[in-house]
């Protein structure tokens, strides 16, 4: 058994994908949603420990938290302080951060885009625009300038870029390859009535670009359609959920994971 722990977690798709890729692979495994309040992941985690649990997605709010209940991480989830991804083997917890490897797999898949030697702009701050920024950093990205209404929290993320990240301004997008919008901006919040404010100045963005938004509900963002009028290669969130929820479950099984059925569930979901 494996599952996802978050607040709140019902409108989560992990499971759907989870199970896809389980079912591809012929494992008696499932994936299940387990609602875990605010401030409780440590009890989570000592539950997976008790029940032999083989991993857990984790999500809002407790990313941070699983960080330090778990025995050991990667060096990537070390560096942002923060896992997503936890694998329990014999009686030991590992916590990883597949979100920015994710990121790169959706991009790569949707637009064949590599951030070596690009100039990057991520609006954003929080922990989803962390994991990117990193990852655009260790990809080769030359500059990854952080766009974000708090220049302290733009100065924290940016600094996890090291010499190629600075903090921005929305003045930046116009010379970007890849503009990442990394905000709740546009997202549907169950109502059926996203927002329709921008991030940045739909006027700078143009051909040439590739504009990637991390909502993925709904498909298409105010963002992604200002982008498509504009002549912007999109991609839309739901990529990076697919490709960090496959490497999650590459981690608890040690095989090789068939990504196409997972992509194949997330497009067969209901739509709310």
């Amino acid at each position: 058994m494996v599952g996802v722990i978050g607040d709140p977690i019902a409108h989560s798709l992990s499971p759907l994908l989870h199970n896809a890729a389980f079912d591809a692979l012929g494992l008696d495994w499932v994936s299940v949603a387990f609602p875990v309040p605010a401030g409780a992941a440590d009890a989570a985690l000592i539950g997976m420990r008790a029940l032999g649990i083989a991993g857990l997605s984790v999500t809002m709010p407790h990313k941070e938290q699983a960080f330090g209940a778990v025995d050991d991480t990667t060096e990537v989830a070390r560096r942002l302080q923060a896992v997503n991804c936890v694998t329990g083997r014999d009686g030991m917890l590992r916590g990883d951060s597949t979100d920015g490897a994710g990121f790169l797999a959706a991009l790569a898949r949707a637009a064949g885009f590599d951030p070596a030697g690009k100039r990057c702009v991520v609006v954003g701050a929080g922990g989803a625009a962390r994991a990117v920024i990193l990852a655009l950093a260790e990809a080769g990205a030359v500059e990854v300038v952080v766009v974000n209404r708090t220049v302290a929290r733009a100065e924290r993320a940016a600094a996890l870029a090291g010499t190629v990240g600075r903090v921005g301004s929305g003045e930046d997008v116009a010379g970007a390859d890849l503009v990442v919008q990394a905000t709740p901006l546009g997202m549907d919040r169950g109502d059926g009535a996203a927002s329709d404010a921008l991030p940045v100045d739909p006027g700078a963005l143009h051909a040439g670009q590739v504009v990637a938004d991390l909502v993925y509900h709904p498909a298409e963002t105010p963002l992604l359609r200002a982008a498509q009028e504009r002549g912007a290669r999109c991609v839309g969130g739901l990529g990076m959920l697919v490709h960090q929820a496959a490497l999650a479950v590459q981690r608890w099984t040690g095989r090789s994971v068939p990504v196409e059925a997972m992509w194949a569930a997330a497009r067969s979901r209901p739509t709310q």
